[in-house]
């Protein structure tokens, strides 16, 4: 018996979901079904006997994703909303499939069917434990942002850093194209490979690739001097994070 949490806010959302997936997955029981951020939190945090999760991404109260960003849980996801705008950050957040509302047989039984082969190539091969390690530790290779009213993915390759004004966080890419990103800088921090990005301050996260150099500043801080030279960016390492960013630079 596959144990499932459903995450979902309206009620006629809900009751099509559970009656989808007894359409098409008798074996799947729901041991619990959550409304809202703060109870998912609450509840994920103290259980952790679930082995999928279903969960709509825009709730009451905020986003499912601060659910997995604050709980700690590892569950894999099944993702369900109405708008695909967050299909790629979707896969940050322990997803392994994404289904548009209203959830339909077909889309529904291919994701379980999904789920079963990821369970059956992890607990054959290795453990259930490496499919959990395999989800969690997986990072996103392109991010979502904002120009105008156009939802853009850009590759993180191609982003030069990312900074904080006025409680705004904006990307910065390759071409100097300025864009929008609707998460903080700590969250950003969290789901970013540091074997590229490197959190200089607390107002800039810098991509390594586009980065010249750095000398000595104010004797114990550090400045940091990007490729793209057009830039009108002070970047100034701390003196309690100049040690890091040394070994980061070092070790890259």
């Amino acid at each position: 018996m596959l144990n499932a949490i459903i995450i979902e806010d309206e009620n006629p959302a809900l009751e099509n979901l559970v009656s989808t997936i007894h359409a098409v997955a008798d074996d799947v029981q729901i041991i619990a079904t959550l409304s809202s951020v703060k109870q998912s939190i609450e509840y994920l945090s103290s259980n952790s006997s679930a082995d999928l999760i279903f969960s709509d991404v825009q709730l009451g109260d905020g986003l499912s994703f601060d659910i997995f960003s604050h709980s700690g849980n590892r569950t894999p996801v099944i993702f369900i909303t109405g708008y695909d705008e967050f299909m790629l950050n979707a896969f940050e957040y322990n997803g392994i499939d994404y289904l548009l509302k209203p959830v339909e047989k077909e889309g529904l039984r291919k994701a379980l069917i999904k789920y079963r082969m990821l369970e059956k190539h992890f607990s054959g091969q290795h453990s259930m434990n490496n499919l959990l390690n395999y989800i969690g530790n997986h990072k996103k290779k392109r991010l979502v942002v904002k120009k105008g009213m156009e939802n853009i993915a850009l590759r993180l390759e191609d982003i030069v850093l990312f900074y904080t004004e006025n409680k705004i966080v904006y990307v910065i890419d390759r071409f100097g194209k300025k864009y929008l990103a609707d998460r903080n800088l700590g969250e950003l921090e969290q789901s970013l490979d540091d074997s590229i990005f490197f959190r200089a301050n607390r107002q800039y996260i810098i991509n390594i690739n586009f980065i010249k150099g750095f000398k000595s500043y104010e004797k114990v801080k550090l400045l940091v001097d990007l490729t793209l030279s057009d830039l009108n960016h002070c970047i100034i390492v701390s003196q309690e994070t100049a040690p890091q960013f040394r070994d980061w630079m070092y070790n890259a």
